[in-house]
Formats: structure tokens, sequence, C-alpha cells
């Protein structure tokens, strides 16, 4: 590592209030071991809250030279716990404030790739109380469908629906996590993500569930999905789904690192989302890649301090 974090105090930022807190406080733990297994003064830090004034009290109290962000889903991703960050001119891991927004935003995203030449899914925007009569606009889409709520991650709140009948139920879930939900084609093919570190592509890793679909248990649930790293495509093809994964990241503004969801249709890379905040599990993907390219999790871990440090 090229800067010197002896006498550092990193904070590692964990927990957090949104539906995907027991993810993140498995994500810091990770993190935290790894870095107190390298000799980094380290502190583990439960946030509970979203309150500004209390997280800036809280922060300042422990007087960190510099954080590491492992808060998943609302507040750790969408800007929030960056926009403090700022405001007290502490050092963090990821992305900034206005990237965070934008990546966590599906619909925001989405936008932003369509107008760029990347492939994303049709799709159809519903609000809250609003959507009744985009029967005919879904009904263009086809069945299956994927219902998901527009600002949420690890799957939470998403559903695909083979039948017309099951639409309701579906965005009933999906509006209890979020304002707006996203109802979109569903896309038969392979489902690859692409690890982005530094302002490089890692490996490319085919997911395989063992479910009908990469939900929040084939994600969380050890043994329920297989990891092919790296994918066994062509180099051609693997090259073609790191450069959507990167141009995503850049066009989106983000930073440190993140991690680009994609699904493979007829060789043609169609991207589904941006993870600026990957998770740091044992069973995590960004690691995984960083792993094949030849970089050990603590490795990882002190080299995104490392950006953090650089960004600043």
């Amino acid at each position: 590592m090229e800067i010197d974090i002896k006498g550092k105090r990193i904070g590692v930022l964990m927990g957090g209030p949104s539906s995907e807190r027991e993810v993140s406080l498995k994500s810091g733990k990770a993190v935290f071991e790894a870095l107190k297994g390298a000799g980094v003064d380290v502190v583990a830090v439960d946030i509970v809250t979203d309150s500004r004034s209390e997280n800036i009290e809280l922060l300042k109290r422990h007087s960190f030279d510099a954080v590491f962000l492992a808060l998943h889903g609302r507040f750790g991703e969408d800007g929030g716990i960056q926009s403090i960050l700022e405001e007290i001119g502490l050092s963090y891991t990821g992305s900034g404030a206005e990237a965070s927004a934008l990546a966590m935003d599906k619909i925001a995203s989405r936008k932003i790739f369509q107008k760029h030449g990347l492939k994303v899914a049709r799709n159809v925007v519903a609000r809250k109380g609003e959507w009744g009569g985009l029967n005919l606009a879904v009904r263009a889409l086809g069945l299956p469908l994927v219902i998901k709520p527009a600002n949420n991650g690890s799957s939470i709140g998403l559903t695909i629906i083979y039948k017309e009948a099951d639409l309701d139920n579906a965005m009933r879930l999906a509006f209890s996590f979020d304002e707006h939900a996203l109802i979109e084609e569903y896309l038969p093919g392979r489902e690859m993500t692409v690890g982005i570190l530094g302002d490089a592509a890692l490996p490319v890793i085919e997911i395989i569930p063992k479910h009908k679909y990469f939900d929040y248990e084939a994600k969380y649930g050890e043994g329920l999905t297989d990891y092919i790293v790296p994918a066994k495509i062509d180099a051609a093809l693997s090259r073609k789904i790191q450069d959507a994964g990167l141009s995503s990241h850049r066009l989106l503004g983000c930073s440190g690192c993140s991690r680009v969801d994609i699904i493979l249709k007829d060789a043609t890379p169609f991207v589904l989302e941006v993870n600026t905040i990957p998770g740091f599990t044992s069973t995590s993907l960004l690691p995984k890649a960083a792993k094949v390219a030849g970089l050990e999790f603590a490795e990882l871990c002190l080299k995104l301090l490392k950006f953090a440090h650089e960004k600043k």
C-alpha cells in the first residue's frame, strides 16, 4: 500500500436503518476483521439512525482519519452518509454523494444508460397510488415481468410474475419499500456481474442460482448459488461485458469500486444496475473477482482506503 496508515484511526460504518441492515452488519464485520488483522487501528461503528445531526456528532466523537463504508441500501448507498462525510471533511471509501444517489435510483440510472447507448430492459415506471391506468403499457411488455422498488438493493421487494393475476401483490410488495416501482420485461439469459476497482474492470463472474432467480435467499444463503469466476466465456465476450460495466460505472460518476449486474442475452449485455457499495460477506462477488485478479480480501480493503485518500 502506497500510503502509511500507521497511527491513522479508521472507522468501519455498518448496519444502518435500511432493509439491508443485516447484510450490512455482515459486510462490516468482515471488513473490520480484515483491517484489524492487517494491523490497522480500526473501530466498528453500528449506524442506527439516518439523523444528520446524530451521525455528525457520532463521527466527530470518534475522531476518525477516514472511514470504510459498508452501509448497504438507503442512507448508505443513496448519498445520505456521503453528504454528511463531505460536510465534515472526512475521507471515505466508494462513490460520492451524487453518483451514489444516481446509482441507487434505478429509474434515473437507466435513463442515463439508454442515452449513452447501453442496453437495458424495456420498462414502465409506476408511482404508488397512480399505477392503475398502466395496464396496457404493462401488457405490452409481455410476461413474465420483473417488479422491483426503484430504490432498493439485495433483491428485497423484487418479484418475478408469470401471470397477470399476480401483478397486484407484486406491486404492493414493491411499494412497501419505495414510492416508485419499476416494471420490466423479463430478460432470459445468463446472469453476469463485473466488479470495478479503481478505473479497471475485474474478471467477469457468472451467477447460477439454484432457485428460479437470484433472490435475497440465493444471494446470502450458503450453497444456494454457484459462482463461476472467471465466467466461462470467450475473451471477446468477456471484454464486451467488462466494457459495459466500466461504461456504466463511469457514466454515473462512480469511484473507488462498484459492481455492475448484467444479463447476457444473445451475446448482448443488458445492464441491470450499478451497486456502489457491493457486499463484503463471505459469499460476496467483488471480493471473489478481486481474489482471482490477485488481491486478497485485506489487500482489497486497504486499496479502497488508498483510493479514498487519493480522492480527498
